[in-house]
């Protein structure tokens, strides 16, 4: 039979082992808490950085050539569409129509002019200078940009009535048509977001305006 102090020294020991591994599990359960709380750590900061370049990224500003091309040449572009209009706003006797359409083509391309100015601005391109005839050498193809001529502008200016009204929407047609190849140049090649939503605008827009002055004229 084992003795009583025999018992007592087994006691001991068995607690002191309870003791130790109670100790070692704590250790290791301090170490995973630290290893994942520095793992955390270390994840929302890598997290916070990709954050910040995406977002860097997206609002830089963004812009290339044919951004540039299309600003550059859209403004003298839209002044000359201005230009028809105040020549055929400043005759009397023309279907109510086309002055309407003269008007509304005014108010949407006048701001346009400025956006798109602020751009060349923003983005160190010199403007181009000029805006009737076809004397502007900046501009790379002003046929096929559907521009007047100054010879055409002045025919536009001594005519009247149903004959200025036919005069202005032919030549406001190829104009427009015009202004819709050079907007699709855009979204097809260009980078900035926002050059490329006019152009997007410019597009729906002056189409539908072709579609308006055909009909007026074809009841003129």
């Amino acid at each position: 039979m084992m003795s009583n102090r025999s018992l007592r020294v087994g006691a001991a020991g068995v607690g002191a082992t309870v003791v130790l591994l109670l100790a070692g599990c704590s250790d290791v359960g301090t170490e995973t808490a630290e290893g994942t709380q520095g793992q955390e750590t270390t994840s929302h900061g890598d997290h916070g950085d990709t954050h910040d370049g995406a977002h860097g990224d997206t609002h830089d500003g963004a812009h290339n050539d044919a951004d540039a091309t299309f600003a550059r040449d859209m403004v003298p572009h839209h002044e000359q569409a201005i230009v028809m209009s105040d020549i055929i706003l400043a005759k009397q006797g023309i279907d109510p129509r086309v002055t309407e359409l003269a008007t509304q083509i005014k108010a949407a391309q006048g701001p346009e002019i400025a956006t798109m100015q602020g751009w060349l601005t923003q983005w160190g391109v010199p403007a181009s200078s000029g805006h009737e005839g076809h004397d502007m050498g900046e501009m790379t193809d002003h046929a096929a940009m559907g521009m007047m001529t100054e010879a055409q502008l002045e025919q536009l200016r001594k005519a009247q009535g149903v004959d200025a009204a036919r005069q202005f929407l032919d030549g406001m047609i190829v104009h427009h048509e015009g202004a819709v190849t050079m907007a699709q140049t855009e979204v097809d090649n260009g980078q900035s977001e926002e050059a490329v939503g006019l152009a997007r605008e410019i597009i729906e827009t002056q189409q539908r305006e072709i579609g308006v002055m055909r009909q007026i004229l074809g009841s003129l």
